[in-house]
């Protein structure tokens, strides 16, 4: 039988990845042949004639490793699990089925966070690192550690810190349990999916990503209130905090930190939805 030809392959994929409900069908299966050539050819890729490579017969590694990446994501796992990275910011981060996938909305935190002035920051659920990273490598000189409950995600947030050459420390601790010091700086993108909010999730968030890092299985605002809780003990004077929050929260997020006597403002993302909440703890700093 005659090899079929790489556009060929991309065909097939793209036919089954509509016949699984994924509405990028087309882009996901030209991206994991791109991976799947890397992965069967190493050097032998012909970096700037894709179109030759649609167009050769595939080899037999290269079937067998395109056939392996089209049936995860037929599956539904997201394509920066199956191809272990994911882009944010400025740089590619390892992504694993440990951390949340890093998404584009929260570069809306990294943005204000970038407007401030501070020298040190503390990541609360630092998942793969993308939020502390993104910021300490746009700022020289400054200093950051990155928390998580898991001791996975925390490994995956050192690799990709030594990877992108970004100097932070990382540690276990629930919230502020463990965390000694001030901040002029704290970031979080909490789980703040209500339990009942899960079902309908897309499945390669539902089905793929650690639950720990989606919902508090309760409200989906309780991350918030340990948080404002004991935000202001681990603050500079003067200092802010920045966590992302659902399109949906603003108001009961913002309730929460009032009644811990923050002053605060919400931040829009791209979309126009509600996506940051910034608050400061006994009066804005000049």
């Amino acid at each position: 039988m005659t090899a079929p030809t790489g556009m060929q392959l991309c065909l097939a994929a793209q036919t089954r990845f509509e016949a699984a409900g994924i509405d990028s069908a087309a882009l996901d299966a030209s991206t994991l042949f791109q991976h799947a050539l890397h992965q069967a050819l190493g050097n032998r890729v012909k970096h700037h004639h894709m179109a030759q490579h649609l167009m050769d017969r595939a080899e037999p590694d290269l079937i067998a490793a395109y056939e392996q990446l089209v049936s995860a994501r037929e599956k539904r796992q997201p394509i920066s699990q199956i191809i272990g990275r994911r882009a944010f910011w400025n740089h590619d981060f390892a992504v694993t089925g440990d951390t949340l996938d890093p998404r584009p909305d929260t570069e809306t935190l990294i943005e204000a966070a970038l407007k401030l002035g501070w020298r040190s920051v503390l990541d609360l659920g630092t998942g793969t690192g993308a939020i502390l990273i993104s910021l300490l490598a746009e700022r020289p000189g400054a200093t950051g550690m990155g928390t998580d409950l898991s001791a996975s995600a925390l490994a995956v947030a050192r690799d990709n810190a030594a990877r992108i050459g970004v100097e932070a420390t990382f540690a276990a601790a629930d919230w502020f349990d463990g965390v000694t010091g001030r901040f002029d700086l704290i970031v979080s993108n909490p789980p703040y999916i209500a339990l009942s909010e899960m079902g309908g999730l897309q499945p390669e968030v539902r089905d793929w990503e650690p639950h720990s890092a989606l919902t508090d299985f309760g409200d989906g605002l309780s991350a918030y209130r340990a948080i404002a809780a004991d935000a202001a003990a681990h603050l500079t004077p003067g200092g802010h905090l920045l966590a992302e929050i659902g399109w949906q929260q603003a108001n009961d997020v913002t309730a929460i930190f009032v009644s811990a006597g923050a002053d605060v403002a919400t931040l829009k993302d791209l979309n126009g939805h509600d996506r940051v909440i910034h608050a400061q703890f006994g009066g804005k700093s000049t």
